[in-house]
Parts: structure tokens; sequence; C-alpha cells
């Protein structure tokens, strides 16, 4: 399964992202808001985790976008 890490804090991504990769997942990283969007919309991803406090587009904002775009890679839970 392909995930995306939407998190500022470059520790905490990539400690998410070895733990992650450790069990099979495929992971890629972005440390910002509009960034984290514009692949999200581009890339089908199993999953996407979000920060909700990030710089450019907060979380909810991002998720809120997702969800107008039809919500085809957000099942409806965002992380902190």
């Amino acid at each position: 399964m392909k995930l995306l890490i939407v998190e500022d804090e470059e520790d905490l991504a990539m400690g998410l992202k070895r733990g992650l990769r450790k069990n099979g997942y495929e992971v890629e990283w972005i440390g910002e808001g509009r960034d984290g969007l514009a692949l999200a919309l581009a890339e089908d991803y199993g999953c996407v985790l979000l920060d909700l406090n990030l710089p450019g587009l907060d979380g909810l904002d991002l998720l809120r976008r997702l969800r107008a775009d039809g919500g085809r890679a957000v099942d409806g839970h965002a992380a902190g």
C-alpha cells in the first residue's frame, strides 16, 4: 500500500517513514500542506497521514479540500 505522510517535523516524519517501510508500506513524505495536497491529488494513496499544524495549508483545510475533490484517498481520519 502506498502512503503519504504530510508532516513538517522532519524527525517525526522520518521515524514514521522508517517504521512503515519496515512493515512493507511504500511511503512518501512532504513537509508542507500545499505540496501535500498536490501530491495527494496527483497520486493514488491508500492512506494520507496528516499533521494538523502544517505550514502553507493546515491539515484540516487539506482534508477539506481532498474531500471536496471527491475524497478518493480520504476515509475521514486525520492525525495530529
